[in-house]
């Protein structure tokens, strides 16, 4: 039997828990997080590899970080040195949507293999816990009064929380294009910059701020999301007057130029991960809404998605 035919077979075995993945089978998988360590895609690149490794789809998986542009630098590199590689992973997502929509690369997302979508999370507003807002409603005060005294930190331009900050502007009728956004390379350095008042609002996947929201060292806002988040006594947006709505979600590509059993046998190994307790448990520690799509399902979704943000980016004069 061939070894591809091989991998497909043992892959469908181990997900149902029949057969121990052998580290021949297997091999090693290198993983592109095109984000700095400590943000969204890092945590969520980390939780799928070690998922990986729980299902025996992988005997060892390497990170790689390369921040930067919203995920642009990350995919330019993965798309130009992971030709034809079919042991290679790239997580990616709605903020890399984004960065390509602002930045015009010359490489695109649809020159690497789409494999699945992941979850889903919304973002939440936050200041440090020595702010003087104690509400949503006292920044958007002073958002109107003077749009250029309030700094709003998150990740690459064109992300979700940049995205949601101009929507609330045009919301409560100021000039999109007045947003005083500062954009960080990685979760890390976002929430030093909010921790460090550095920055009069923070904004990103409640994921990444439980730990310094259940500490008391954060104050959270609002969150994005239709309705208010699951065990969470954060008020959406919406409830407070504005119409921001807006969801994250995270994925993940392979390698361009991968054969049509290749990516069979690495959507298999995805899958396979996400039926594990490793999983589970990511999912139930971050917060994570499972939002599992593959196939043409996933590549219509994101064909979609990118002409969605298109027209929110647009209307909230990002484009």
């Amino acid at each position: 039997m061939r070894r591809d035919q091989f991998l497909k077979s043992a892959l469908a075995l181990a997900a149902c828990g029949a057969l121990p993945m052998s580290a021949d089978a297997a091999g090693v998988l290198k993983m592109m997080i095109p984000a700095n360590p400590g943000g969204g895609w890092d945590t969520t690149g980390r939780a799928l590899g070690r998922s990986l490794l729980d299902a025996r789809a992988a005997d060892n998986v390497q990170y790689e970080n390369k921040g930067g542009a919203a995920g642009v630098i990350g995919l330019a590199q993965f798309v130009n040195q992971a030709k034809g590689d079919p042991n290679a992973l790239m997580m990616m997502g709605a903020v890399m949507l984004g960065g390509i929509i602002t930045g015009k690369p010359p490489v695109q997302l649809n020159q690497a293999t789409p494999i699945a979508r992941l979850t889903s999370e919304y973002n939440v507003f936050v200041v440090p816990s020595s702010s003087p807002f104690r509400t949503m409603k006292d920044v958007v005060a002073q958002l109107r009064a003077d749009p250029a005294s309030v700094k709003w930190g998150g990740g690459s331009r064109g992300s979700t929380e940049h995205i949601a900050a101009c929507m609330l502007a045009r919301n409560v009728g100021v000039d999109p294009r007045k947003v005083n956004y500062i954009a960080f390379r990685g979760g890390g350095e976002a929430t030093a910059a909010i921790l460090g008042g550095n920055v009069t609002v923070g904004g990103s996947g409640y994921s990444e701020f439980a730990d310094h929201i259940a500490s008391g060292k954060m104050r959270p806002l609002a969150v994005t999301s239709q309705k208010r988040l699951s065990g969470i006594a954060i008020p959406t947006m919406k409830e407070l007057g504005y119409d921001v709505i807006l969801g994250n979600w995270r994925g993940v590509y392979a390698a361009p130029g991968i054969s049509a059993d290749d990516r069979s046998n690495l959507t298999q190994a995805v899958m396979a991960a996400t039926k594990t307790k490793a999983w589970s448990e990511a999912l139930s520690k971050n917060g994570w809404t499972p939002a599992v799509a593959t196939g043409k399902e996933f590549e219509d979704f994101v064909e979609y998605e990118f002409s969605s943000l298109r027209a929110i980016m647009y209307l909230s004069g990002m484009v």
